[in-house]
This record gives structure tokens, C-alpha cells and sequence, in this order.
């Protein structure tokens, strides 16, 4: 029979593996709350900045010959409407009228000074040279000016001309039809509709705010998941020489990085945005102006990622797709469950040649890291053809001031997929040189 004091040494490890256990578990808990939230609200940050880009996108701002037709036809009512003549240009119209009325006074005195062939012309040459004096005509002239000026600018004829001109413009702007103008119409008023809004300014201010709240949330819960996973790695200094307990917080351990890996699979990596702040272009005196104007956005997760690609008719983005799928997804979760079995099961099923293989070999398989420094160097990469690019579309002259600017940023899905594989590297030195030392690896 056993003694009291080894049923105390057999219920001690056992306590001490069930405290170690609840309080991981607890850590577990956390996390994927943390991740579930950072995951929701990733998602949510994606619809609200898809909407924001199909609302502020270039094909229904700069490249929208309806907006055109509209902002040109405000400036040039409005140029109609306040036209009025000043008094230089109505000096500048008296000389200009002057000078054709004595042209054809001039014209008309030339034609019966001609010789006549007829009786009859020859009678109106005569009544003309009795009757009719050119200096005289000439002389009243200024007078038949000033008349003239006096009833071309008279109130009734200028409303007169521009309702004239107005109607003419009117009929031009009709004629000019966009394609993209019912699209347009549709897609705002379902968006406004759905955000509660009535213009696109009070649309914009509306996400705009949504999105910066949830932009510092998420990246909160990012780096609490990176906390809880830190807070279990730390345990294993005081518990380094714990044997007991090495199996429970290795299992622990691995579904913590677990927890990392599905997560960062899922959530955003990486967001493109490129955009049109500002275009201001000055005409008859007038500044057209186009503000935020969307030129190229796309947010994508790892998982995202590879099945766009699988979706794409191309063979070698099929490859690309699976590739990414099985050797940075579907490979570091076979190779976490071969690790827990094998600290957790029998010889029979811990020592079988393909969980060892999983659980020590397969490493060299594994391209999570590589996928890591994959994006980063994809972000630098795009980051600066982008703002290369972006750089040449700013223009600064008299008539024309564009100015762009680059969005593109990692998200936190990179930080917790960086997160992941920084803590598989740990964990496999804790494997190798804690919980399997090399002696008994050796043996």
C-alpha cells in the first residue's frame, strides 16, 4: 500500500499540472476572444474601406464626364448670369460700331459715284448728290453709337441675351451623356441609404471616423494577443526545470501559437491605397476643384490572398495559390498537432515515423517564415513604386495643382503572422534544448 507521503508527492505534480493548465487555459480564452474581435472588426474594416473606395473612386470623380458637364456648366452660368458689360468694353463697342457705320457710308457713296448706264440710275445719282450730304452722315454718327450701345445694354436686352445664351448652353449639356452616370446614382444611393447619409461629404465624414476608431482597436488587440502569447513563453524561465510540467505548457504553448496562425492567416496583411487629394484646375477665371479621389485600393489576408489566386484561370496562379495554402497554412498546423501528439501520446503513436517527421523534420517545408519576410519586402517594394508613381502625378502650374497621396501599410494580420513564427522559433528551441534535451534526443 502507498505511504502518505508519496499519495502527497503523486497529488503535488498533479495539482501543480492542473493550476499550470487552468491558467493557460485562461490565456487561451483570451487570446482567441482577442483574436475573434480583431478578426470581426478586420472584416468590418474592410467593408467600410471597400465602400469608401467605390463611393471616392476616380471613375465617378475625374474620369465622370457627367461631374465634368456639371462643374463647367455652374461656372459658366454663372458667368452668364453676372455678365454685364463695363464701360471700356462699351467704349470699345461704340468705336467698333462707329467705324462700320462710316464704312458703309463710305461704301454706299462709292456706288453712286459710279458712272450710270441707265435713265433711271442716272435720276438716283442725281437725287442722291442733290439730296443726301456725306459729311452730314458722317457726323451723326457717333450719335447712331451711342444709340445703338445705349439699347444692346439696356436691362430688358442683356436678361434678353443671357436667357438666350442659357438656353443654348442648356441644350449643348444636354447632349452630353455618360454611361457611368446611372451606376453612379445606384451605387450612392444604396450607400447613403445604408450609412444613414444624405450627401457624399457627410458619407465620407461618417467611415472616416468609423475607421479610425476601429484602426486603434484593432491593432489593441493585435499586440494583446501577442501579450498573452509572451506572458506564456515567459513561464517557461521559472519552469525550465520543471519536467512535470513541460508536457502540459508545451501543448498550451502550441495552442496559443495556434490561436496566432489562424488569426494571422485570416486578418488583413496588407492594405493599397493610392489616391487623388486634390486636383484644382482654373478656368475662365473660376477653380474646378476634385478632392479624394480614390485611384487604386485592395486589402488582402494571407488566406485572402491565395484564394484569389486559385480563382484566377492561369495554371500558375492555381500553383501559387495551393502552394501558399499547403506550405504556409495547412503545414504549420499538421506540424503543431504532430508536436502535441507527440507529448501527449503513447510511444506507439508518438514514436511513428510521420509524427516524428512532422514534429522534427519537416521544418525545412515549412515557408511561414519566408512568407513574413515576403510581405515585407512586397510592402517596400510596392511602397516605393508607388509613391515613385504618385510622385509624377503631382503637378503644380498656373492653370492646373494635382496633388497625390500613398495610403499602403502593413496591418495587423502581419504583425500577428510575424507574431506566429517568431513564437514556433522559440518553441522549437524550447523542444529541442527544455522539454527533449540533447542528451536524451541523442539516446
Amino acid at each position: 500500500m502507498k505511504t502518505a507521503t508519496q499519495t502527497s508527492k503523486v497529488k503535488k505534480p498533479l495539482l501543480s499540472q492542473l493550476l499550470l493548465i487552468l491558467g493557460l487555459s485562461f490565456l487561451l480564452a483570451a487570446e482567441s476572444y482577442f483574436g475573434y474581435q480583431l478578426y470581426t472588426l478586420s472584416a468590418q474594416q474592410e467593408r467600410l474601406k471597400e465602400d469608401y473606395a467605390i463611393a471616392n473612386n476616380i471613375t465617378f470623380g475625374v474620369f465622370s464626364l457627367d461631374l465634368w458637364r456639371d462643374k463647367l456648366s455652374n461656372i459658366v452660368k454663372s458667368k452668364i448670369k453676372g455678365f454685364k458689360v463695363s464701360d471700356e468694353q462699351k467704349r470699345e463697342l461704340r468705336e467698333e460700331i462707329e467705324k462700320q457705320l462710316h464704312g458703309m457710308i463710305d461704301e454706299v457713296v462709292a456706288q453712286f459715284d459710279k458712272p450710270q448706264k441707265s435713265l433711271g440710275d442716272k435720276l438716283k445719282k442725281f437725287a442722291f448728290k442733290q439730296l443726301v450730304e456725306p459729311k452730314e452722315l458722317h457726323a451723326q454718327v457717333p450719335s447712331f453709337a451711342r444709340t445703338i450701345v445705349n439699347r444692346i445694354n439696356a436691362p430688358r436686352a442683356i436678361k434678353k441675351l443671357k436667357g438666350i445664351a442659357t438656353t443654348e448652353f442648356n441644350e449643348l449639356a444636354d447632349q452630353i451623356y455618360d454611361s457611368t452616370a446611372t451606376a453612379q446614382s445606384k451605387m450612392t444611393n444604396y450607400l447613403f441609404k445604408k450609412y444613414q447619409v444624405n450627401s457624399i461629404s457627410g458619407f465620407n465624414n461618417h467611415l472616416e471616423k468609423k475607421l479610425e476608431s476601429i484602426r486603434k482597436v484593432t491593432y489593441s488587440y493585435a499586440y494583446a494577443m501577442l501579450g498573452c502569447m509572451a506572458v506564456a513563453l515567459c513561464v517557461w524561465l521559472p519552469l525550465r526545470k520543471k519536467l512535470h510540467l513541460h508536457t502540459p505548457l508545451f501543448v498550451m504553448s502550441l495552442l496559443l501559437a495556434l490561436v496566432l496562425l489562424i488569426v494571422g492567416s485570416t486578418v488583413s496583411i496588407i492594405e493599397v491605397d493610392a489616391r487623388l487629394s486634390s486636383l484644382e484646375l482654373h478656368l475662365m477665371g473660376e477653380k474646378l476643384a476634385f478632392t479624394n479621389q480614390v485611384l487604386f485600393f485592395q486589402s488582402k489576408s494571407i488566406l485572402g490572398t491565395a484564394q484569389v489566386l486559385i480563382q484566377q484561370p492561369k495554371p500558375d496562379s492555381i500553383t501559387v495559390g495551393v502552394l501558399i495554402i499547403l506550405f504556409v497554412i495547412l503545414l504549420p498546423i499538421l506540424r503543431m498537432t504532430a508536436r502535441g501528439i507527440h507529448m501527449l501520446c503513447s510511444p506507439l503513436i508518438s514514436e511513428n515515423k510521420v509524427t516524428k517527421y512532422l514534429a522534427f523534420e519537416s521544418a525545412k517545408w515549412d515557408m511561414a517564415d519566408v512568407m513574413v519576410v515576403g510581405i515585407l519586402m512586397t510592402y517596400i517594394g510596392l511602397n516605393g513604386i508607388l509613391q515613385s508613381q504618385l510622385s509624377d502625378l503631382n503637378i503644380k502650374s498656373e492653370t492646373l495643382v494635382t496633388n497625390t497621396v500613398n495610403y499602403t501599410s502593413l496591418q495587423p494580420g502581419f504583425i500577428i503572422f510575424a507574431g506566429y513564427v517568431a513564437c514556433t522559433i522559440i518553441l522549437s528551441y524550447l523542444m529541442k534544448n527544455v522539454a527533449y534535451p540533447p542528451k536524451e534526443e541523442l539516446k
